[in-house]
Formats: structure tokens, sequence, C-alpha cells
């Protein structure tokens, strides 16, 4: 049995994001009252958010003091909002994550008026390597492959405490690779490699990636906001069909007439990627070299991971299969371009 929610105010975080809009337009289609967070106003998507009749707030989450009257206010926060990204100092990442993180949950927990916070966190908080089938009883790893993986675990655990010792009601959500329209880091990123010659397969491609389509993971989030056995619980979410490196990669070659990319030996790509940090790092590289040990896992390592208990508990059912998804997410990226 699910409760019925609606009319209550939900704050969402990071409202002008792919995951934000769409958990913004999907919970005022259920009837919350909605307050999406936005940096500027002005922006289209916060404008686009602004016509659909949504209330904007303005703030910025450096900042959780600019916006605390709205925590206040919300009977449900979705912390979608995060520092993204796969290099520089942790403490970059720490700042957003982290450390307004705690701030934020301070500020809801001596409002009292809070019943439910959702945290949007990530399945790249397992331990870094080869996944069949892990599920929510493995242990989360603090030791990230960057500032973001490891930024995101150590949110969680901020969670925990919270939840263990102010009785906070929250709920963790962890998705995989989320891909759909509207997304502005990686495919663009991956057309460009790919329009540039410098997209490869690592290996033969032949292992499982994470994927999870944005709507799949919007409908699971929405569970999560009302599902009374929710509370106090973490739930892997991704796509219920699972494709390799092949198939991925290959439906965004088909899509704009390109062959398939040439591949790079996996023991060549993991034995590289070290001594590429470190040189760029040791040069102060403000964008990332060619390999990180973040995008060697996802090209590469096997991401299979257990969505049965949100099955289960929540009765998550992931419609939409990946290739509708990436046709809707390519289409919308051309028109876009």
């Amino acid at each position: 049995m699910q409760i019925n929610m609606s009319g209550q105010t939900v704050l969402v975080t990071g409202a002008t994001g792919m995951v934000g809009q769409r958990v913004c337009q999907r919970a005022q289609e259920e009837g919350y009252a909605v307050r999406a967070l936005v940096r500027d106003p002005a922006a289209a998507a916060a404008q686009r958010l602004k016509a659909l009749g949504i209330e904007l707030c303005v703030g910025d989450l450096a900042n959780p003091d600019s916006f605390a009257s709205e925590l206040r206010g919300a009977d449900l926060v979705v912390h979608v909002a995060a520092h993204v990204g796969d290099w520089g100092p942790a403490e970059t990442y720490r700042q957003i994550n982290v450390v307004a993180l705690e701030k934020m949950l301070t500020i809801v927990e001596q409002a009292g008026k809070l019943q439910r916070w959702v945290q949007i966190s990530s399945l790249g908080v397992y331990p870094a390597g080869d996944h069949y089938g892990t599920d929510e009883s493995a242990p989360i790893s603090l030791q990230g492959l960057d500032g973001y993986l490891q930024t995101k675990a150590e949110a969680e655990v901020v969670l925990r405490r919270h939840m263990q010792d102010q009785n906070l009601p929250a709920v963790i959500l962890r998705p995989g690779f989320i891909y759909g329209p509207g997304d502005r880091h990686v495919l663009p990123n991956l057309v460009q490699k790919l329009e540039s010659g410098k997209l490869k397969f690592i290996g033969k491609g032949d292992k499982l990636l994470n994927n999870t389509y944005v709507e799949n993971l919007v409908e699971g989030i929405l569970l999560a906001m009302k599902h009374p056995a929710a509370l106090g619980e973490a739930f892997n979410l991704t796509d219920s069909r699972l494709v390799t490196r092949q198939e991925f990669i290959g439906a965004i070659c088909k899509f704009f007439g390109k062959p398939l990319p040439g591949r790079v030996p996996e023991w060549l790509a993991r034995r590289a990627v070290k001594p590429m940090e470190s040189i760029a790092r040791l040069l102060g590289a403000k964008s990332p070299p060619l390999l990180t040990g973040a995008r060697v896992k996802f090209l590469a390592n096997n991401l299979d991971y257990s969505i049965a208990k949100a099955q289960r508990v929540l009765g998550y059912s992931p419609r939409i299969d990946f290739q509708d998804g990436i046709r809707a997410t390519l289409e919308a990226w051309r028109k876009s371009a």
C-alpha cells in the first residue's frame, strides 16, 4: 500500500537538470505542490518549469542558508543536485556533496516538518571492479575512483548518521549510468569522441553496463517518495535489461551512420590509466586525461547490479527498454544540437 501524499510540498534540488526536471513535472502531475530549486531563474530550463506552473526557488547549493526557508517548509525533499565529474580534487566535490548536505539536513531537522528525504546517490558507491548481481547488502566503499564517487559514498555515511541519531526519515536511491533526453554530460561527450575518432572499445565490449533510463529512474523516485516500506532503506535502480557496451555504443553508431570504433586491449588501458592520471595531476591539468579510472570502469567493468529489492519492496517495474530509451535520447539530442 502506498501513501497518498498529493497536496504536500516537495522541494526538488537540481531541478534544471535532466532528472530534476522530470521529477518536478511528474510530481506535479501526481498532485504535489512542487518547488524547484534553481540558481538562475532566467535559465531556459527554469523558465520551462515556471511555464508549467511550478514554483521556482532561487538558491545556491553551496550556501544552503540561501534556501533555508524552502527547506523548512518542505514535506518532502528530493535531493538530486550534486557536483558531478570525474576529475579534480575531492574537496571540491565534498563542499557540495557532503558539507552542504549536512547543513541541509540540520535545517530540516530543526524545522521538524520533513516527512521524507529522498537521496539520489549512485551505484558508484560500491567498490570498484566487476559486479555480477550485487545487491544492497554489499558494503559501500569510501575509496572512490574519483572525487565524485568518493563524496557520494561519504554523503551516504552522513545521511545514515542522521537517520540513526536524529531519526531522519530518508530513502537512498542508487541509479547507474543515467541517460535520456536532456543529458548534458555523458552523451554529448561520447558523440564528440565518436565524431573525432577518439572513441574506442576497451576490450571486447561484451560486459554489461548499468544503464538507467531517466523515465525509469523517475518512476523509482516517485515510488520512494510515497511507499511506506521505503523509509530507512537503500535501493539499486537500473533498467530491467542491462546492455553490453557493444549494444550501447553500437546504437549510437547506427543512429549517426558511423562505423563501430576500434578496440584497445583491456590490459593496456588498465596499465595506462594511472600514469595518465598522475601526469595530468602533476601538470595541474584542469580537464581529465583521455583515460581515468572512472572512464575505464564505465567502458570496461561488468556493472550488473540487482534491482530485485526495489521490485519486491517498491513495486519498481522499469517499463522502457534500452533501445527505445536510447532512440528517444539521441533524437532529442539531435534536435537540440
